[in-house]
């Protein structure tokens, strides 16, 4: 089974570059990067001081 496509996953973790890199790994493509921090996102995302 291949994965054809992953859209609107959540994955908190305390390390934003381990996290990246261990999904790297897997064989997952990076196509895109972009960081997203501040009180809407905190509210968005139902956590405090998220940075994405």
């Amino acid at each position: 089974m291949t994965i054809q496509r992953m859209d609107n996953v959540l994955i908190v973790v305390d390390d934003l570059e381990a996290a990246r890199s261990f999904f790297i790994e897997l064989g997952l493509e990076l196509e895109g990067e972009t960081q997203v921090e501040g009180p809407s996102v905190d509210s968005l995302i139902g956590l405090k001081d998220v940075r994405a």
